[in-house]
C-alpha cells in the first residue's frame, strides 16, 4: 500500500510537470503564429490572476454554486463529531463541515490547506451510512486535505481552464482573420507551417488538458481511499459506504462538470464506453471497493 500511495504521488507529479510544459509549447505557437511577443506574458499574467483568484476564493464559489450551509451540530451532531475526531486523529485543523440539501449520498473536501479545508457531505449520504461508513467517508475527504490534494486538483483545474480559454482565443483570432501571411517575417511558407500547429493545439489542447486532468483525479482518488483506511483502521467501513453509493442512482441535483471531480464519486452518475472513460475523473467504484477489500 505504501507503494502504491508513493507510486501515485510520483506520476501525478509527472503530469503535471508534463501539464506545465504543455501549456507553455501552446503560448510560444500563439505567439509566433500572431508574431507579438506580448501574447506569451499576456498569457502567463492571464494564467497568474487565475490561478490566485481560485486559489483565495474557488471553495466560496463552489459552496455557493452547490447551495451547501455550513452544518450545524445540534441538526447532524454524528457527522459534526465525526469531522471532528478524524481531524484530530489525522493531526489536522478541524475542517469547517458544510451540508447540501440533496437525497444522493455524496461528499467532497474543497479549500486551499488545511488551515481553511471545507468538508461537505449530502444529507443523503448522513441520512444513509451508518456509523463507521460515515467516518469511512469523511476519512478519505480528510485524506484529500491531508495530502493537500484540495489545492493540487484546484491548480490543475485552473491550467485546464487557462489552456481552453488561450485555445478558444486562438481559434476565434485566426476565424475573424487574425492569422495573415507575413512576407517580411521570412515568407508565407514558415507562417502557414505554425498556423498549421496552432490550429492543431487549438483543437487538441483542451482535450488533451481533459485527458490529463482525469487520469490525476483518478489517482487522487485511489491514494485518498488508502489513505482514508488507514486513517480509521477500518476499510471495510469505505468499501461499504462506496456499495452504497454504488446502488443509489440518483444524480446529485446541483453537480457540474465543473466540479464533479471533487467529489468521493461521480455525482452526474453518466455511464459509457471506453471513450467516455477516458474523461471518467473518478475509478470505477467496484474497482476501489475490491481494492479496499484486499487491503
Amino acid at each position: 500500500m505504501y507503494e502504491q500511495i508513493s507510486g501515485n504521488i510520483w506520476r501525478s507529479r509527472a503530469l503535471i510537470l508534463l501539464f506545465v510544459a504543455f501549456f507553455a509549447a501552446i503560448g510560444y505557437v500563439f505567439a509566433r503564429v500572431e508574431h507579438n511577443i506580448l501574447i506569451m506574458p499576456l498569457a502567463i499574467v492571464v494564467a497568474v490572476v487565475m490561478t490566485v483568484g481560485s486559489f483565495y476564493y474557488s471553495d466560496k464559489i463552489v459552496l455557493a454554486s452547490m447551495r451547501a450551509r455550513p452544518a450545524e451540530a445540534s441538526e447532524f451532531p454524528h457527522f459534526v463529531n465525526s469531522v471532528e475526531a478524524l481531524a484530530l486523529a489525522a493531526g489536522l485543523p478541524v475542517p469547517t463541515p458544510y451540508v447540501i440539501d440533496d437525497p444522493a449520498p455524496n461528499a467532497f473536501a474543497t479549500g486551499r490547506d488545511p488551515e481553511h479545508a471545507v468538508i461537505c457531505a449530502t444529507t443523503g449520504l448522513i441520512n444513509m451510512m451508518d456509523r463507521q461508513e460515515l467516518e469511512g467517508v469523511i476519512a478519505h475527504e480528510m485524506s484529500h486535505v491531508k495530502n493537500y490534494d484540495i489545492r493540487f486538483m484546484m491548480l490543475v483545474a485552473v491550467m485546464v481552464g487557462a489552456i481552453a480559454l488561450m485555445a478558444d482565443w486562438f481559434w476565434w483570432s485566426g476565424r475573424l482573420g487574425g492569422f495573415r501571411s507575413r512576407d517580411d517575417e521570412g515568407g508565407g511558407q514558415l507562417q502557414m507551417l505554425w498556423f498549421v500547429i496552432g490550429i492543431a493545439l487549438a483543437i487538441l489542447a483542451p482535450i488533451s488538458a481533459m485527458l490529463i486532468q482525469a487520469a490525476i483525479s483518478r489517482r487522487r482518488e485511489y491514494l485518498a481511499d488508502a489513505s482514508g483506511a488507514m486513517l480509521t483502521r477500518f476499510p471495510e467501513g469505505l468499501a461499504n459506504a462506496l456499495e452504497k453509493i454504488e446502488k443509489d442512482p440518483e444524480p446529485l441535483s446541483s453537480a457540474n462538470k465543473a466540479t464533479a471531480h471533487l467529489f468521493i464519486s461521480n455525482p452526474l452518475r453518466e455511464h459509457g464506453g471506453s471513450l467516455n472513460s477516458l474523461f471518467d475523473t473518478h475509478p470505477p467504484l467496484e474497482d476501489r471497493i475490491e481494492r479496499l477489500r484486499e487491503m
